[in-house]
């Protein structure tokens, strides 16, 4: 019962951080749309799999802070020997070690840095083998729209940005760094997933663009592996794999595979069942 609380809880906090975000990105992004689109069609209230995107957007932050805390004590205990609540708590509460001394910007863009390197990788890996499985979810999307920047399986975002986040806390980097990064990283995520015509012209070897992003969810053999990076698009040009032909975009989005189901609860099983 407990149990069910806590969840329940959870769900409402969850409801109450996500909301401002989805005002601010309907409100946002249908104005920006609607003067610069990259794919003309319909708008992003009536895209395909809409229902299927909110219900992501209320499960990621909820699974996500509960993976967070989860995995965090497990690392605790058993590679760093420290237990009790208290104990676990005090540890992480202002950082520790050498990255902890450094100014609180500075911990920021080492943040952003690193863990976009890791993330780059990451993102690799499950273009790969058994894990594109997992997340070919996020890739089922056949209108890519801001509201499918959530639209993650667990498995994906528990070895993905979750994992990320707890190695980054348990090298000592202070959890203020996570409070600042909040809305950059959440409006960022729906930033390049938006049906929006921005290059970002000489910049685009450097940041992530939304057309930069939206060559990586196209449904085209030369495009499947191709612009991995979350926020600096100059990984992929180091390692090789960028891609933004100039004055061409991409006209379809999603997988090629029927199997794929529309609904949160299907999807989820997905990967277990083919």
């Amino acid at each position: 019962m407990q149990v069910l609380i806590e969840l329940a809880r959870a769900s409402a906090q969850s409801l109450g951080y996500v909301l401002p975000y989805l005002a601010i990105g309907a409100v946002a992004f249908t104005a920006l749309t609607y003067f610069s689109p990259c794919n003309a069609g319909r708008p992003w209230w009536n895209k395909r799999g809409l229902v299927t995107d909110l219900t992501y957007w209320i499960f990621i932050p909820v699974l996500t802070r509960f993976a967070r805390i989860g995995f965090t004590v497990l690392f605790t205990v058993y590679l760093l020997g420290i237990t009790g609540a208290d104990q676990i708590a005090a540890f992480y509460a202002h950082g520790h070690g050498p990255l902890a001394r450094m100014p609180l910007w500075l911990q920021i863009a080492f943040y952003l840095l690193v863990s976009d390197l890791v993330l780059y990788w990451i993102h690799r890996g499950f273009h790969r083998g058994v894990l594109w499985k997992y997340h070919a979810v996020h890739h089922a999307s056949e209108d890519l729209e801001w509201t499918s920047a959530a639209r993650f399986h667990p498995i994906n975002i528990i070895f993905g940005t979750t994992l990320v986040d707890i190695l980054m806390l348990v090298a000592g980097i202070k959890p203020d760094v996570f409070i600042f990064l909040m809305a950059f990283t959440t409006l960022m995520s729906a930033f390049v997933h938006a049906n929006l015509d921005w290059t970002f012209g000489p910049l685009k070897y450097v940041f992530v663009s939304p057309v930069f992003h939206r060559w990586h969810h196209a449904q085209l053999e030369r495009t499947a592996d191709r612009n991995f990076a979350v926020n600096f698009a100059f990984f992929d040009v180091l390692f090789g794999t960028f891609h933004m032909p100039e004055g061409e975009r991409p006209a379809s989005y999603g997988i090629a595979d029927d199997n794929m189901p529309s609904g949160l609860g299907m999807q989820l099983l997905y990967p277990l069942l083919h």
